[in-house]
């Protein structure tokens, strides 16, 4: 079947870029997007480690460090909300670029703070712009990507997340464990962000749905076109196109009234928002409760610090076949079977880890929780952008992330109290049951695959 269009035919903007196949623009443009992700999970990781130098340093108490990886994901949670917001209102670039320029600087700013308050300061303003461009980020890539492709393209770029964390993981290790002032140059290692705001700004278009939804059909028509070029002649587009306000109205003229008006809450939106919002709640509790405690977890089953670290580095380089089979199976089984796949395996290591106590036990169930874990992470993203319409799109996916950021809170400050209680074995059998509530939740999203985005 010839892919050129002739004269009279119509295809919207969004439509053309959806019948794509992969190209080289689009492979660049994940990679662009995808490094401003890494550096995301550099910094969230990254904090994991330095929390356990400092307890030695500033000798911080289990609340006091508590408070200092549970701050961040305060900002998280209003960063999310607003950055979805302002996505649907300024555009998607500019936000992934305030943002990655917001906490690049208060990350390298950090690293010269002498106490704890201004620490908790600093951290609060890194969560606000890490939150607010997570979920932007990947409403951004998903309206650029193909539909019979498009899950296995946002599980690429959430694959950049392992990437983060292995370099997270070689900063703590090589820089953080070895010397007194490590921690200060991880944190200035954490400010490469504020520099790669600069090149996402000039480098990357905006998106095609935005920029018709405010108007600017020359840039966006622009931009299709680069995209078909990339494909090659035969995707050249002759038929008609929308060129003005009035045009894209009276193409919406068709679209049925109840529609046009939808909100996240809408009847036929409403169990779906509940379903994700479930699910981001449950998945954040268990991923940064686990996670952002395994260090500290460590140091205190006896391991020294460099050891800890050490095993950290290599159940964090489980994340990457993990997110490699997620990327092939959510468009050969579906979104939601792989993201509850994912979710129950994540619930049965979680177990396993909980009961582990020699090294090759630990390194094991580790690497299965970072495996799964990982693996579910990329399904989620990939699932929420399809989930809304383009005027509520971002809104949809930024307060999905904003509400289970509020597990991402109170998670960190609550593990050392599971762990003081019943210890390791609670605390992973809490996160195990939160992993299974979301695996059912996830059954109540619309299976999108091969579907277009509205």
């Amino acid at each position: 079947m010839s892919n050129t269009n002739t004269e009279g035919e119509f295809l919207t903007r969004g439509e053309r870029l959806e019948r794509l196949p992969f190209t080289k623009k689009l492979r660049n443009f994940i990679g662009t997007t995808g490094i401003g992700w890494a550096l995301d999970a550099m910094d969230v990781g990254l904090i994991s480690f330095i929390v356990a130098a400092l307890a030695q340093q500033w000798n911080l108490s289990d609340t006091e460090r508590s408070w200092i990886i549970s701050i961040g994901f305060v900002g998280m949670a209003i960063g999310a909300t607003v950055g979805g917001l302002l996505a649907d209102r300024i555009g998607r670039r500019m936000v992934f670029a305030l943002t990655l320029l917001i906490y690049g600087v208060a990350t390298g700013a950090s690293a010269l703070v002498a106490g704890l308050g201004m620490l908790l300061v600093l951290r609060f303003i890194v969560g606000f712009g890490l939150g607010a461009e997570l979920p932007v980020a990947s409403t951004f890539v998903s309206e650029f990507a193909p539909k019979n492709i498009r899950g296995r393209v946002i599980v690429w770029l959430e694959a950049f997340w392992a990437l983060g964390w292995i370099a997270a993981a070689l900063i703590g290790y090589f820089v953080v464990a070895p010397y007194d002032d490590g921690w200060r140059w991880g944190f200035l290692l954490g400010a490469v962000p504020a520099l790669y705001a600069l090149i996402i700004r000039l480098k990357t278009p905006e998106s095609v749905r935005f920029q018709e939804l405010t108007g600017e059909f020359a840039k966006a028509e622009q931009t299709v076109r680069e995209y078909e070029a990339s494909a090659g002649a035969e995707y050249t587009y002759e038929g008609e196109t929308i060129d003005s306000v009035a045009e894209l109205q009276a193409h919406e003229a068709s679209i049925p009234e109840e529609e046009k008006h939808l909100t996240i809450w809408s009847v036929s939106m409403r169990k779906r928002t509940v379903a994700l919002w479930i699910i981001w709640f449950m998945i954040n509790f268990s991923y940064y409760g686990a996670f952002t405690w395994i260090p500290s977890l460590l140091t205190a089953q006896g391991f020294t610090l460099v050891r800890s670290f050490e095993f950290t580095l290599i159940i964090t380089l489980a994340q990457i076949p993990g997110y490699a089979a997620a990327a092939w199976l959510i468009e050969v089984i579906g979104r939601r079977r792989t993201l509850a796949m994912f979710l129950a395996g994540s619930a049965v290591a979680a177990i396993l880890y909980g009961q582990a106590g020699e090294p090759w036990q630990i390194i094991a169930a580790g690497m299965m929780l970072s495996f799964f874990n990982l693996g579910a992470w990329g399904a989620l993203y990939a699932i929420g952008p399809e989930l809304y319409p383009t005027n509520v799109r971002g809104t949809g996916t930024g307060a999905a992330a904003g509400f289970g950021r509020i597990a991402s809170i109170i998670t960190p400050l609550l593990t050392p109290v599971f762990v003081g209680i019943g210890g390791n074995a609670l605390a992973f059998s809490v996160f195990s049951v939160a992993f299974a509530t979301a695996a059912v939740a996830a059954f109540a999203l619309p299976e999108q695959t091969g579907k277009a985005m509205k």
